[in-house]
Order: structure tokens, then C-alpha cells, then sequence
């Protein structure tokens, strides 16, 4: 298999991203084909279809890692073990993630090229894509299902304080997306350290914070470099 498009997107490094793809809607990413796949027929009729299914790969994991059976899901405090196969963890036998995002927008260039505009994402910038399929809502959604130990779904569970000097730096139309990607604890579940200063780079900049009981400060907002 060969990569048919790359996501850009506001996330160069993976902490930070969303556990899950549509937990954060504010974000928005871009997919960029490939020169091979810019023919506009690849892409005829998608613009019917509010959702889209994502098949990517895991491009950071080491390809000399061995596979194991088992992994520690962080939404159990990374102490528990589980079978690889019931759990979304990006170390696999075969690297492969799935992403259900929303189709916002197709670009369409004068010269011929073409983009898609997606929100919802949970990718790194420059992740490889495999294939894009629509989502189908008579099919792929299930409100019956069961989710296991991941039945919850994830709540903003901090508050946050964003001193007005600071959140001025960030582009107006980022603000909403980080604010609510902050406030869903960006940190390892199994991280709870008051005194510890983290660092999380979003659409170039290096937002710096701190968590205090159920208060997420931010500290310092830089460049990133």
C-alpha cells in the first residue's frame, strides 16, 4: 500500500491530540493528495457526504517495534493490561489508525489540484493516508453499541485560565479549538503532577500550563520552534 494523501493539521508533535477523532470539532485540518491522486474523478460525489471515514498510519511508531499481545489503554491509568485488539493503541501488529471526521469543505484550484477541508481530525501534521471512505449513517452508526472500558465518553473535565494578554496571541479563528481541546486535559491520564510545567505545541505556538486540582493555567504562550 502506498499513501494516496498527508494531513496537515495544527498538531507537529503527538501530544496533545485528541484521543479520539470528533472529541474536539473546533479543529480543522486540511488533506493534501498526492500528485498521483489530484485526477478531481477520485473525489466525484464526495461532496454529498457530511462524514468521512479515514484510514491512516500510526508513521511515528517504530517499525523495528516488536508486537505484543497486550497494551496499557491510558484511559485505565496506564497500569492495565489489554488484549492489543480491544483497544485503539497505535503500537499494533500493523500501524493502521481510523478516523471518523466531517467533510467541511472540497478546494478546488484553478489549476486542477484539490483539498479537502475536514474537521473533528485527530491526526499529527503530515500523517500518511491510505484511503478515504464515506460514512454511512444506515450502516456505520450503531447508538445501540457497547463500549467496554471506554463506554464513557470523555467530558471536559478542567477549567481553564487563559489570561487575556496571552490567548491574544493565538489566531481568532484557533482560539475555540484550543480552549476546548485544553479544558479536555490534554495530559497522560496517568499524569497528575501540580507542580509540573507541560508543554504543548498547537498551530505553531508553544502553549505552556499547569493543573492544579481541576484548573488547567495557562503560562506562557510562544513561537514554537
Amino acid at each position: 500500500m502506498k499513501p494516496i494523501a498527508h494531513i496537515e493539521s495544527d498538531f507537529p508533535e503527538k501530544f496533545g491530540i485528541p484521543r479520539q477523532s470528533g472529541i474536539v470539532p473546533e479543529l480543522q485540518a486540511k488533506i493534501v493528495f498526492e500528485t498521483e491522486f489530484l485526477n478531481p474523478d477520485y473525489i466525484r460525489g464526495i461532496e454529498g457526504f457530511s462524514h468521512l471515514w479515514l484510514i491512516w498510519l500510526f508513521s511515528e511508531v517504530p517499525t523495528d517495534r516488536k508486537a505484543s499481545p497486550t497494551v496499557r489503554p491510558p484511559r485505565l491509568g496506564g497500569n492495565t493490561r489489554m488484549g492489543v485488539f480491544a483497544t485503539r493503541s497505535p503500537f499494533r501488529p500493523n500501524p493502521i489508525g481510523l478516523s471518523s471526521v466531517r467533510l467541511e469543505q472540497v478546494v478546488k484550484e484553478k489549476n486542477g489540484s484539490f483539498s479537502l477541508w475536514i474537521s473533528g481530525a485527530d491526526l499529527m501534521h503530515g500523517t500518511p493516508i491510505l484511503d478515504i471512505k464515506p460514512y454511512l449513517p444506515y450502516t456505520d452508526s450503531h447508538p445501540e453499541a457497547v463500549g467496554g472500558f471506554a463506554d464513557e465518553k470523555p467530558r471536559e473535565s478542567l477549567s481553564v485560565t487563559f489570561p487575556d494578554e496571552l490567548l491574544s496571541r493565538i489566531p481568532a479563528e484557533k482560539r475555540d479549538a484550543l480552549l476546548h481541546l485544553l479544558a479536555c486535559d490534554p495530559r497522560p491520564s496517568y499524569q497528575n503532577d501540580p507542580d509540573r510545567r507541560y508543554h504543548m505545541n498547537f498551530s505553531g505556538f508553544r502553549i505552556s500550563f499547569q493543573v492544579k486540582e481541576e484548573t488547567l493555567a495557562v503560562a506562557a504562550v510562544e513561537i514554537a520552534r
